[in-house]
Order: C-alpha cells, then structure tokens, then sequence
C-alpha cells in the first residue's frame, strides 16, 4: 500500500510502497479516507516526541472498516468510523471505567505505531475505541475533528465545565485554540481570543470570539485580560503549550475559575514553573486535557451532524497523500492562513 513515511528525524517524508498492515486480533483495519496533519506530527517528526524510525505518521483519522479480527464483536466490514488519537487497551480499569484516553497500556496511531498517512491503518481494541460517524458527517470534517477538536471539546466541557455567560479565554489561535472558541461560543460563552497573529485573531472573531487580544511584545495579556473580564475569566484554556502561556492562563483566572492545559509542554519546558501563590489563595482549578475516549464522541458528533458547530470551518486545505510529507515538513515556519489541512484519499 502506499504510505507516507520519514526514515530520520527532519528528513523530508516520501511516498513509499510498504506491505499492508495485519488485523489485530481484537481491532480492524481501517480504509483511511482522510487524515488531519497535526503539529503533534510534526513534534514526533522533528523528534521532540521520538517514535520508532522509520515511521508513518498520522493519527486524525476517519475511514471504513476493510478487515475485522476474530474477537470483535460491534464492527463490520464498511462501517464508516474515527477513532480518538489515544487508543486504550480495552481491559484496565480506566478502560472500563470510560476513560481510555488515560489508559496505562494505550496505543496511538501514529506514534506507538504507524499512522494514518497511509492508504490503511491498524486500530487496537476496537470494541473500546472506534467511533461510528453519523452519515451527516463527510470524512474530511470528521478527519478534523482529530485530536484538536475532540480534545477542546472535552476540556471545555469535562474539565472546564463552560457554561453560558462565562468568560472564556482562549490563549493561541491555531487548531485547538479556534476549535475552543468555536465551541465557546456555541456553548453559550464570551470567549476571549489571545494570539500573536492578527490573522488568527481575525478568525477567532469570525468564529464567534467576542473580544481579542493581540500578545507580545512584552503585553501583559493576564493583566489585559483581567481587565476586560471584569475581574478574571471563569475559564482558561492553554492551547498553546508553552511555560508564559500556561502561566498567563492562570494569572488571567478569577477567584475559583479553572485553567486547562491542552497545548503540549515537551523537551526542556514540560516542567514549567506555574504561580502556585495564587493558585492556593484564590482556590484555582489546574486540569490537563488528553484527548477524548470514544464513549464521549455521540454527544460531539450530534452537534456536528446539527450543525451547531461547524469543524469544517477550520479547514484551511484539502491535500492529496502525495502532498502530505511536504505539508508536515512545512509546520516548521509559522502558517500563513488560520485553518487545518486534511489529506483526503
């Protein structure tokens, strides 16, 4: 079959023949019909988050079952599915308790394993982690859903629990951040936009940002924010991933409200120094988001299928799998436009 595939870290991924993959015992093969290309890619391809080499990337995907194993019991051959970016074992007490996106033994598509830049794709435990996509729902928008979607829809509403007429800050306008205020605002919020890019702040507001906030330059955007809050948001979110960010999430935070860390701290700054002070005194709430198991996908697709969000919104391109390598390699200069790409095959 054909595959992207990268041999080196920050080697240019080509196009290869490799074989096809064997059908786990108790998972599927999957028909790739689209696949997000994500910056979490781009960390395990510049090797701040090492695979095994070489590596076919990709873990936003949707297609139709081609090939079922022997000991699963809820799929068929052309089912149409996604799957989280965290796939869990199926058998552990998070599993079974609904929460596979913290499973102990998890496989990921594209990191554990090889990825969706592929014409196939194996999927582990498939009774616990493939999700049926309501016809309503094309593959591409259901490919960017991926990991950025899926995960702020989850942080907004397990772990940040947004309600109407909350403040919603959202720090970084890329991928997971527009998904945040896209759902934000259909949940009712005033989301608050922070980016170093006009551009994505201009599509923040096109998406349904109330206010935005331009940072650098030395701003002090927890400050800014306070401000325009009347006092600090109820909710924050860092969907950026660095230390300044994670820590002007919470700074920017009222008495009681709740910072949630879904941009990825990775290398040197996966320890960041937080303001622990104010996180005590003012009773803050500290949460990191990890995807979303599949038990808690019907709620999301049902506001997909009904429109009441909109991911096909984000979708700034739509490639073909010959151009997927370059698309990953191109992550390495800031983006030019606010909105994900979609390899369609």
């Amino acid at each position: 079959m054909r595959a992207v595939i990268y041999t080196a870290y920050g080697a240019v991924p080509s196009i290869a023949d490799i074989p096809a993959p064997t059908c786990p015992a108790d998972g599927v093969v999957v028909d790739v019909r689209a696949t997000g290309v994500c910056r979490s890619d781009w960390h395990a391809w510049r090797g701040h988050d090492p695979v095994e080499l070489p590596h076919v990337p990709g873990h936003e995907l949707a297609g139709v079952v081609a090939e079922v194993g022997p000991s699963v019991r809820r799929w068929g051959v052309g089912d149409r599915v996604t799957v989280p970016f965290a796939c869990g074992c199926g058998g552990c007490d998070s599993c079974r308790s609904g929460q596979s996106q913290v499973c102990p033994q998890q496989t990921q598509p594209g990191f554990t394993g090889p990825g969706s830049f592929a014409e196939q794709v194996p999927i582990h435990a498939a009774d616990t982690n493939l999700v049926e996509l309501p016809e309503a729902v094309d593959f591409v928008t259901a490919a960017s859903l991926g990991c950025r979607f899926a995960t702020s829809f989850r942080a907004l509403t397990v772990h940040g629990r947004v309600d109407a007429g909350h403040w919603l800050v959202v720090h970084g306008c890329g991928g997971a951040g527009l998904s945040a205020v896209m759902i934000g605002a259909a949940l009712g919020a005033r989301v608050v936009a922070v980016d170093v890019s006009p551009v994505a702040l201009r599509r923040a507001r096109e998406l349904g940002a109330e206010a935005v906030i331009e940072a650098g330059d030395g701003r002090d955007t927890a400050a800014e924010v306070r401000a325009l809050t009347s006092g600090g948001a109820h909710v924050s979110v860092d969907a950026v991933g660095s230390p300044a960010t994670a820590a002007a999430s919470v700074l920017g935070l009222r008495p009681r409200g709740r910072h949630v860390q879904v941009g990825l701290l990775l290398g040197a700054e996966a320890s960041p120094p937080l303001p622990m002070d104010v996180v005590v005194a003012q009773e803050l709430e500290i949460h990191g988001s990890h995807g979303m198991p599949a038990g808690d996908y019907p709620a999301l697709l049902a506001m997909v299928a009904d429109g009441v969000v909109r991911p096909d919104l984000l979708v700034g391109e739509v490639i073909d799998l010959d151009d997927a390598g370059a698309a990953l390699a191109a992550m390495d200069a800031p983006p030019v436009t606010a909105g994900m790409t979609v390899v369609r095959l």
